[in-house]
């Protein structure tokens, strides 16, 4: 049962990374509009599609599991500080909390590892 729930919780954190990439693929405006309020380039959309996409693939199939998490998290936890709009979008501040919950999420998977069932198996479990 242990190892199902494992698996349940990767595939489920990882929707969130691969939806992401979809939506930045299907419709880039809303996320390049908001790199360039910041003074990026708005062309930064790219490698963050492909980080997502290849970083929620990996929490479910496997290859380095742990170290995926933790930078998962780090990537939370960096990117929750766009999201503080607290005069501007007070509902803003609940995405804020919402990847602070999901860096917890991630650290703890870094931490325990994650499961028997994946479909690569190498360092970093």
């Amino acid at each position: 049962m242990s190892d199902a729930l494992d698996l349940a919780g990767r595939v489920l954190i990882a929707l969130l990374f691969v939806g992401g990439a979809v939506q930045k693929v299907t419709d880039p405006a809303p996320v390049m509009q908001m790199i360039g309020t910041l003074g990026l380039p708005g062309w930064l959309i790219w490698p963050v599609a492909l980080f997502n996409l290849v970083a929620g693939l990996c929490l479910v199939l496997g290859p380095g599991v742990r170290g995926w998490a933790l930078v998962l998290a780090a990537y939370c936890a960096f990117t929750s500080w766009f999201h503080w709009q607290l005069r501007t979008d007070p509902w803003q501040v609940t995405i804020v909390v919402k990847n602070w919950a999901i860096a917890g999420g991630l650290l703890i998977l870094a931490a325990q590892g994650p499961g028997r069932w994946r479909l690569f198996r190498g360092r970093g479990g």
